[in-house]
């Protein structure tokens, strides 16, 4: 009987000693903030490596060609520690662009020359604002210290590309989507381009998305703008004495 009760015991300390270890695990995992931009950048780097070698084969601007090279070299760098850091935290990555990305990219397979420049510097210029937005938001919400890290080491990188491109697309004529006065994309501005036209601010996962154009921007004509013409406007042609 004694034997049994001090089996009944060690059952109880393994089992209270094991909590600690089930709660430090579950405590582990990242939240929904940290697994989503893990995802969302890996797929912005894959985006990012397939329209710069567009850009090194189908660019007309050297540096479109260039700058192309660039990021093919930069968003492979990253991408090789967001798998790192996915494979630590457990979180599974895509194996593809999303959907709107591929669009794009197979888009710009069927431009040359200088269309095909403007079209791939509009692009890249919303798609790095979304990126960057992106990254801010991670460094203020995320909560897994790596993944925080990851955007604190991405969004100078980002931000490099994204002055580049701002020099390119005046070079090329290219519209610049609206900044804040530092000089970095505004989070959620009324400049800022949204895939769709959403007012969210979106994932990165909108890399190549163009900025869509504005409607109704013309200025309303107020109704009854017309100054009335003052009454008996003549001159009283003075009497003769």
């Amino acid at each position: 009987m004694l034997g049994l009760k001090r089996l009944g015991l060690l059952a109880t300390l393994v089992v209270v000693g094991l909590a600690p270890a089930a709660a430090a695990q579950a405590a582990a995992q990242p939240s929904t903030q940290d697994t989503q931009y893990l995802q969302a950048l890996h797929q912005v780097n894959l985006a990012e490596m397939e329209t710069g070698k567009l850009a090194q084969e189908k660019g007309q601007n050297q540096q479109v060609k260039d700058l192309g090279a660039q990021f093919v070299t930069d968003h492979t760098q990253l991408d090789q520690t967001v798998q790192s850091t996915a494979q630590q935290l457990n979180v599974q990555l895509p194996d593809a662009p999303t959907a709107d990305q591929q669009e794009v990219i197979d888009r710009l397979k069927n431009l040359n020359g200088a269309e095909f420049d403007k079209a791939w510097v509009t692009a890249e210029l919303a798609g790095h604002v979304q990126a960057i937005q992106a990254t801010q938001t991670e460094i203020s919400q995320g909560s897994e210290q790596s993944v925080v890290q990851l955007a604190q080491n991405a969004l100078p990188v980002l931000q490099a590309h994204y002055d580049a491109l701002v020099a390119l697309a005046q070079t090329l004529g290219v519209p610049v989507p609206q900044t804040s006065a530092s000089g970095t994309p505004s989070p959620g501005g009324s400049g800022t381009p949204s895939p769709g036209g959403s007012a969210t601010t979106p994932a990165p996962g909108g890399t190549i998305t163009e900025s869509p154009t504005p409607e109704n921007t013309e200025t309303p004509t107020p109704e009854n703008t017309e100054t009335p013409a003052p009454e008996n406007t003549e001159t009283p042609v003075p009497s003769v004495s």
